[in-house]
């Protein structure tokens, strides 16, 4: 902050977000020092008081703002004393601003413009009668004092010409009033209406964006997703927007700031002045303000829904450590098939070519090739041909008393296109086809979601609200923070982790994932964490942020598969000790665990929080916070849209959820929406709230549009019973009684048990 500001940062993010002052000044501490935030939150819970890996975020979000309102300040401060035009008051309220706004505005009048009508008039010498206008003298008369500035070799021919260039400077005067200006945002911003009307010329086309063809709704209440759609409709022009006040009930309060007098001559000049500031400089310049302002909240909030669904994707329940054969489906060019082992290493490749339902040549080599490496699981990418080719692997897997423990699994193959024509892919395969590459990134994907996802751009994996619209660099961010925080949430195996999963390990970074790998090839697995200090580029500062999210299983040190932190083993040996025995003995015994008193050990630097933390290591260590992997089922005798029909009952696994509803694949290669009236019984405020990506969830089928590929479903329990006749009426009266129930899910799918014995 600029020494000439009072205020810390701190107490300015502490008051606005709500958190302590300590708390804050400890997180602004730790990231000044290089912290991440994964180990902020997770290894110095006793300096800022257990602040989540959010609160971290925001604060480290907020102080970022700070600072470039500080260099923006003086930057400004040093422009208008450039000018010779810097007093105390101006300074004063220069250092008052809290916002990059309130500061623009402030600068709006020093700042370097373009020829405006203002320009060219003071140009041509009708200043000094502008500021009679503004000064609203008591005596005078506008015409005569006009006829002065008559100048045809200036560009001025007669009075009204004089006058209308004196209007045009006391117009601009009045528009750059950081006040007045402010006065017109606070009201656009509150009152403002969006509409959008059918663009010119493209009346009575059909396209998406129909229902905004005569739209209109209140600024501060649009939804982010309607306010994206209508963006994107002007963009594609095919729409019509503007943003504008419903009335001009602010033009007597802008008079009144500019200080009309009615018992001056000149107050019908300013009247009008006043006018053409309100009409033609501020209504617009603001709209354009509010407009951009309400993008980008509309923007963050599809960015936040984005960065939600990822999360919920990468934290995907993972099969494990087993054989799987990955299919990439085809029915032109077959099934590529690609074997991969417990650890995910590539083994073999075959191709099936398959009919809808399968015949005996595809099933006798699909057989032939899962007999060959009897696989776990079969992961079929849900792309065409998935649902064809699902069913022929679960009817060899039936049909095999050989395979009977294996399981068929339909993956989302979003993004595994981008994988396997990627620079990685190329590297890791450059001998295999793009497909296999494909065959071999579904395989990963199901035996753990999240190393095999890290390798994908985050944009391209699909579970985004208008993703291509957002501020891209922004989105990028937010979804790196995500893919930052799952990756260290979840811990990474060191001796079998790829790279691009390293790097995204806290305080690694692509550089160092490199030279990790590169030390293991060449000395070959870690035996300690230790160890890590001997890859070249990795300091003290990196091992102390990385080493508690790397594991080594079975490992020298047992505390080295754990998220036990290495500058703590020195305390756990002490609690081994104090317990009379051996640290392999303490480690993952949940009863010797328990019998620690955490009270002998608060220091100065561990306090509660982390001595917690440590027990729950020391009771399961390493412990994964994924859920158990369940399987999802799809009807068998539903493989296309054609095959839907109202009032059927289906299951389908939550694809993408948004803030009007949640996209739901049903098997048939194209997700129905179920609405966000539709989800529950009860009233929904947040899709968020009841379901998330990869929810297993038990659907209707409300309608079937083919034409334009829509599927409308219904998570409601009423939705049940005979199929809907057609449009139903709404409920009229008081609401039922008795509370209500959550839309049913499948919690308990016995499918899930297929991985230990078929059904």
């Amino acid at each position: 902050m600029s020494q000439n500001n009072a205020v810390d940062p701190a107490q300015i993010i502490a008051g606005e977000l709500g958190l302590p002052l300590q708390g804050v000044a400890a997180v602004l501490r730790l990231l000044a020092e290089g912290g991440t935030v994964p180990f902020i939150a997770r290894y110095r819970k006793e300096a800022h008081g257990s602040l989540d890996e959010v609160q971290i975020r925001d604060i480290q979000e907020r102080a970022g703002y700070l600072d470039e309102l500080e260099k923006r300040r003086a930057t400004v401060l040093s422009e208008i004393e450039r000018q010779g035009k810097l007093t105390d008051a101006l300074r004063a309220r220069v250092m008052a601003c809290k916002t990059k706004t309130e500061l623009e505005d402030l600068y709006l009048p020093y700042r370097p413009k373009r020829r405006t009508r203002a320009t060219k008039a003071r140009e041509r010498g009708l200043e000094p009668l502008a500021l009679r206008i503004l000064a609203q003298p008591a005596d005078g008369n506008p015409a005569a004092e006009a006829g002065a500035f008559v100048d045809p070799e200036r560009e001025v021919p007669d009075v009204d010409a004089a006058l209308a260039g004196a209007r045009d400077i006391a117009a601009e005067a009045i528009a750059e009033d950081a006040d007045t200006r402010g006065l017109v945002r606070r009201r656009m911003a509150r009152d403002g209406v969006v509409t959008s009307k059918v663009a010119r010329g493209k009346k009575g086309e059909r396209s998406k964006f129909e229902q905004y063809y005569d739209f209109s709704e209140q600024v501060s209440r649009i939804p982010s997703h309607r306010y994206l759609a209508i963006q994107r409709g002007e963009k594609e022009k095919m729409l019509s927007v503007k943003l504008a006040l419903p009335d001009e009930a602010l033009l007597p309060q802008i008079e009144r700031r500019a200080g009309v007098d009615p018992t001056s001559p000149f107050c019908g000049q300013l009247k009008e002045a006043a006018a053409e500031a309100y009409g033609r400089l501020l209504c617009p310049s603001v709209a354009a303000d509010i407009r951009a302002e309400t993008r980008e909240r509309a923007e963050r909030q599809a960015v936040d829904v984005f960065a939600s669904n990822l999360k919920n994707l990468l934290l995907a329940a993972p099969l494990g450590p087993e054989a799987v054969v990955g299919v990439d489906p085809g029915l032109r060019t077959g099934c590529k098939c690609a074997a991969v082992d417990a650890t995910g290493k590539y083994l073999d490749t075959t191709t099936v070519y398959i009919n809808r339902g399968g015949d005996d040549r595809a099933r006798g080599a699909l057989a032939g090739f899962l007999r060959r490496h009897r696989p776990r699981a079969v992961a079929v990418g849900n792309g065409t041909g998935g649902r064809e080719a699902e069913a022929l692997a679960r009817q060899v897997l039936r049909d095999d008393g050989a395979l009977s423990d294996a399981v068929a699994v339909q993956v989302n193959e979003a993004g595994a296109s981008v994988y396997s024509a990627s620079d990685l892919a190329r590297e890791e395969f450059p001998d295999l086809d793009l497909t296999v590459r494909g065959a071999i990134s579904i395989a990963r994907r199901l035996q753990d979601p999240l190393a095999e996802l890290v390798k994908i751009e985050p944009k391209a994996i699909g579970v985004g609200q208008y993703q291509h619209d957002v501020n891209q660099p922004m989105l990028g961010r937010k979804l790196d923070e995500v893919v930052e925080s799952c990756v260290n949430q979840v811990g990474v195996e060191l001796n079998t982790a790829s790279a691009p999963l390293l790097a995204r390990v806290a305080g690694v970074g692509p550089k160092l994932a490199r030279n990790i790998v590169a030390f293991r090839d060449d000395n070959g697995p870690f035996a300690t964490r230790r160890q890590l200090l001997k890859v070249k580029g990795l300091g003290p500062r990196a091992f102390e942020q990385a080493a508690g999210f790397l594991r080594i299983r079975d490992g020298a040190n047992p505390l080295d598969g754990s998220a036990v932190h290495p500058e703590r083993y020195k305390l756990v040996k002490a609690m081994a000790g104090d317990l009379g025995v051996d640290l392999k003995q303490l480690v993952g015994d949940d009863e010797l665990a328990g019998r620690v008193e955490l009270r002998r050990y608060i220091g100065p630097e561990v306090g509660e929080p982390t001595l917690r933390d440590i027990i729950g290591e020391l009771r399961k260590p390493g412990r994964d916070p994924r859920s158990t992997f369940e399987a999802p089922r799809f009807r068998e005798d539903v493989q296309e849209m054609t095959d839907l029909h109202e009032g059927m009952r289906l299951e389908g696994v939550v694809t993408n959820v948004t803030n009007f509803g949640a996209f739901v694949d049903v098997g048939v290669h194209q997700d129905g929406l179920v609405h966000i009236s539709k989800l529950a019984d009860h009233f929904v405020k947040d899709p968020h709230d009841v379901v998330k990506v990869g929810d297993r969830l038990r659907v209707w089928v409300l309608g079937v549009d083919l034409e334009r590929r829509r599927i409308s479903l219904s998570a409601r329990s009423q939705e049940g019973g005979k199929p809907p006749r057609g449009p139903r009426t709404p409920r009229s009266g008081p609401p039922p009684r008795g509370k209500p129930r959550a839309p049913k899910q499948f919690a308990n799918n016995p499918f899930a048990d297929a991985l230990n014995k078929k059904r």
